[in-house]
């Protein structure tokens, strides 16, 4: 009833078109600036208050920021100094990392250059002191005692002291070798028990870089051809997996009662209750397979019209990207943007681990703490990178739905815009941010539960109950859940904006309203169509996967190319996912026009078709 309801209220306003353009959802937009400027402020704070100084600079573990002249911090020795010509951190035991608190368990100094050889001994590191001007050892031993001082076992750094270089833009000086953070390199990688294992992937990744580049660029292009030719191969991929699921089924149930019927013949020979219990558990099997394979056959006689609406929806798609060559690139452009935004945000996030109060900590260094609202800014950070992100994915969907939207209710092919992406970014830009940014905060408001419990069950893992265990698991699914559905509602409801200019609320109503009306057409779709993208997926990593090998396979200089292999074909998939997801993006919008089309136009004068030839 409630369906009915909202279909008879949403038939009463018509559908136009891009005859009419508003301002949209801008309270909304207003909220998204204003938090925008919360992040802003954050970050503002962090630079007055130090944190980025200290990050960027950094600072030993007496609060001292390097290269610069300090404040004295009650209770701490050391503290306060002019380390004006001191511009680089260096550990004492660099090699020393807490993998629990993912930080060096080491003394930090300022130094004022750092060991650009190994030094085996005190010696060394007194000549190096004396030589350079650099004093390796703490601020209380002068380099004349350092062979001499009992201290100095304690106060200077773990011989011998390996090779080091300054990071660029950090100040820290980091070993050359990596093989001082094999153990932790091992801890990430727990499949990896011996170091020269790790060597080897390692060494077989530097020295196979440029073989991992072309290979990157191979699934880049084979993404972008098979964009072009899945017009063409849809149809005879969707009639294999039909001839395929058919046989399959037939296929199965027939052996089944084909083995029913020889177990039935011995089982007379041999009375025997486990021959029994067999031939009854064939004859439960069999009869299900039989109502499985009738009502699967129903359904794909049903759904072969849908299925064809799939295929012409396939056809058209590949018109699009010919006529708009630009939305291929839609990720690119994409990807960017999100790069920039969490460049920035773990700036941010860095920042945060280094503001605070100096306080003491038990072993007489400083630690920065926060203390009091401060320490909220982390909750505050942590929403903005989901909020945002989401929001620029979102822009995403609305500039593709923009653009396959003047497309298709665009008569005369010759009359498109001259750059229909860019008149769609100016439509989003001028009228549809507000909906964007509340639509973004809805998906938001959902992921940050999700994570949440996903961050509890992480925490409990083996300290709760097999029931509490469940619970959880079933909460985070029915999240996950709820947010897939809300993602696809948001992006028809995005296409029903760009379409009538109607707020977020509305447009969402209306395209509830057709999806249901095409309950069986949208069936069809998400699983016909979802699988050819699949499988599309699938030719692409297995087309770079196998040439990988075949170039791979030719060099005789790599002991363990397993790593390369992996690397190449994971970025494969993320390539193909991406590219694909454009796809799957404008059959979606296609598939809502088309759907509004047929409810509101029926051909006649006055009334006519806006869709393309296939579809009709």
């Amino acid at each position: 009833l409630h369906i009915s309801l909202l279909s008879q209220k949403s038939s009463k306003r018509e559908w136009k078109p891009l005859e009419e353009h508003g301002c949209t959802d801008v309270p909304w937009l207003l909220l998204f600036v204003l938090f925008c400027v919360g992040m802003g402020f954050i970050c503002g704070f962090l630079i007055a208050t130090g944190a980025a100084a200290r990050l960027l600079s950094g600072y030993d573990s007496y609060g001292n920021i390097c290269g610069q002249k300090n404040v004295k911090v009650e209770g701490i020795v050391n503290s306060g100094l002019d380390l004006t010509n001191k511009k680089y951190v260096f550990f004492l035991d660099p090699c020393n990392i807490d993998l629990l608190h993912q930080k060096i368990k080491s003394l930090a100094l300022c130094v004022s250059a750092c060991p650009m050889k190994e030094l085996r001994t005190l010696a060394d590191i007194q000549k190096f002191a004396e030589t350079n001007g650099s004093s390796l050892c703490s601020y209380e031993l002068q380099p004349s005692e350092y062979t001499t001082d009992p201290r100095a076992a304690k106060l200077c750094p773990k011989y011998p002291v390996p090779e080091s270089a300054p990071i660029p833009f950090f100040h820290r000086c980091a070993p050359v070798n990596i093989s001082c953070y094999a153990k932790f390199a091992e801890a990430l990688i727990t499949f990896v028990s011996d170091s020269s294992v790790l060597h080897r992937l390692i060494s077989g990744v530097m020295t196979s870089k440029e073989i991992i580049m072309g290979l990157c660029l191979l699934s880049l292009v084979l993404s972008m051809i098979l964009m072009v030719i899945i017009r063409y191969i849809s149809r005879v991929l969707v009639w294999i997996l039909t001839i395929l699921v058919i046989l399959g089924s037939l296929g199965g149930t027939g052996v089944l009662w084909w083995l029913y019927a020889k177990q039935r013949i011995s089982a007379n020979a041999v009375e025997s209750q486990i021959a029994k219990d067999n031939l009854q558990a064939l004859l439960i099997y069999a009869i299900s397979a039989t109502v499985f394979t009738v009502i699967l056959l129903l359904i794909m006689l049903i759904m072969r019209k849908r299925v064809a609406l799939t295929i012409a929806l396939f056809h058209v798609a590949g018109k699009v990207f010919i006529h708009l060559p630009l939305l291929v690139f839609q990720p690119f452009w994409t990807f960017f943007v999100l790069i920039l935004f969490w460049t920035y945000w773990i700036t941010v996030l860095l920042f945060l681990g280094t503001t605070g109060n100096p306080v003491p900590n038990e072993e007489g260094f400083v630690e920065f703490r926060m203390v009091g609202p401060l320490k909220y800014m982390w909750w505050y950070h942590v929403v903005g990178l989901i909020w945002i992100s989401e929001f620029i994915l979102a822009c995403q969907q609305m500039t593709v739905a923009g653009a396959v939207v003047t497309y298709y209710f665009t008569r005369e092919k010759r009359n498109l815009p001259f750059t229909p992406i860019l008149a769609s970014v100016n439509r989003l830009v001028c009228y549809h941010l507000g909906t964007v940014a509340k639509g973004s905060f809805i998906i938001t408001l959902v992921k940050i539960p999700r994570m949440i419990l996903m961050y509890i069950h992480t925490q409990l893992k083996g300290k709760e109950n097999a029931c509490a265990r469940c619970m959880l698991k079933a909460c985070i699914c029915c999240l996950w859940c709820l947010e897939k559905c809300l993602t696809y509602l948001n992006q028809n409801a995005y296409t029903a904006t760009a379409i009538n200019s109607t707020n977020f609320c509305t447009s969402a109503k209306d395209a509830f309203v057709i999806l249901v009306e095409n309950a069986l057409r949208v069936a069809a779709i998400n699983t016909v169509g979802d699988f050819m993208l699949f499988l599309g997926k699938v030719l692409i990593v297995c087309s770079t996967g196998l040439a990988g090998i075949m170039l791979l396979n030719y060099q005789q200089d790599y002991t363990i190319w397993v790593l390369p292999l992996i690397i190449v074909c994971l970025f494969a998939f993320l390539v193909a996912h991406c590219f694909l997801s454009i796809y799957e993006m404008v059959v979606d919008v296609l598939f809502l026009c088309f759907a509004i089309d047929t409810k509101y136009n029926d051909g006649s004068p006055g009334k006519e078709f806006y869709m393309d030839k296939v579809l009709m």
